[in-house]
């Protein structure tokens, strides 16, 4: 596969399927779990992603900074350990593939032919996949070039920044075959809403970029247009910001996403506002965050260190 040049710090996942759709068969996902896997391995050999998005291992980071424990995530705040697990490591990883389709999801000639447990162990393999580009601690990009449909559509959303043509189509199939994409529903009701995401699952029709909910992928209206904009998102991530930030940063962003309200009442905010208060006030004493204030103020270009 040949696709445009990358910053240093950034670096390509990559299906090659394109034979047969770039179809998510067992082989593909081992090979995207071998790649995130490779993208997050520090030289001692440990692959390090970003803690669960659970609320009390603030607690643990703070008890850490003060010195009065030890914390596996240390590396999320500090710049030495950052250095540490992450020397060589990409800081924004790019998901791409070739041909005029980008997934067409699970791969149902395989399928059709495994017995339940290892079409039960696909599934889990594909949910594993999933759950390792949420907890990359480097943002991912993915180029969606073609039709993405099923579990395709599901990768596509997964990642951090979908960026797709204007015409470029989604669609959950499943039903017109018998066979609803609940677990593709997952990554696309989060993105696009629950009552849009019922309507793709139940009619199963293909629905365009540009007449998804607005803000939910990044459209580009000119195909001339599109390696541009990825060139330039590619590089707002990898040289215009620091990775512990960004890290850190996307942890702190969907952890706070699951406050509803099931403490104080309500919806949740004023739990949500109050523990992202305490995250800001302990990322403020990360090295590339006083780097950054003092950039600001001393009117220059940070330097940063991670």
């Amino acid at each position: 596969m040949s696709f445009p040049t990358l910053s240093r710090k950034a670096a390509y996942l990559t299906i090659d399927n394109v034979k047969r759709r770039n179809a998510l068969s067992v082989a593909v996902l081992r090979s995207l779990r071998t790649q995130l896997h490779d993208f997050n391995r520090s030289p001692d050999g440990k692959v390090n992603f970003l803690p669960p998005f659970k609320p009390a291992i603030i607690d643990e980071l703070e008890a850490a900074s003060r010195g009065k424990a030890r914390s596996e995530y240390s590396w999320l705040l500090d710049a030495e350990e950052w250095q540490r697990v992450r020397r060589d490591l990409p800081n924004v990883i790019v998901l791409r593939t070739e041909g005029p389709v980008f997934s067409s999801g699970h791969d149902l000639a395989e399928m059709r032919k495994l017995p339940y447990a290892e079409v039960k162990e696909a599934f889990a393999l594909c949910a594993e996949v999933m759950s390792l580009i949420k907890r990359s601690p480097a943002p991912v990009v993915a180029v969606v070039q073609g039709l993405s449909t099923a579990a395709g559509a599901q990768l596509a959303f997964t990642t951090d920044f979908p960026i797709a043509l204007a015409t470029t189509k989604f669609q959950l199939p499943g039903a017109s075959i018998g066979l609803p994409c609940t677990s593709p529903s997952t990554a696309l009701a989060r993105r696009l809403g629950s009552a849009f995401t019922y309507r793709m699952l139940a009619l199963a029709e293909a629905v365009e970029a540009r007449h998804l909910p607005s803000g939910t992928v990044d459209v580009v209206e000119d195909e001339s247009r599109l390696e541009e904009r990825v060139a330039h998102v590619v590089d707002r991530l990898a040289e215009k910001t620091a990775g512990q930030p960004q890290a850190f940063g996307k942890w702190a962003y969907w952890t706070h996403l699951s406050f509803t309200g099931g403490g104080s009442g309500a919806d949740g905010y004023e739990d949500a506002v109050s523990w992202a208060g305490r995250v800001m006030a302990l990322h403020a004493r990360a090295a590339d965050a006083q780097e950054g204030i003092a950039s600001f103020f001393e009117k220059r270009q940070a330097q940063w260190r991670t």
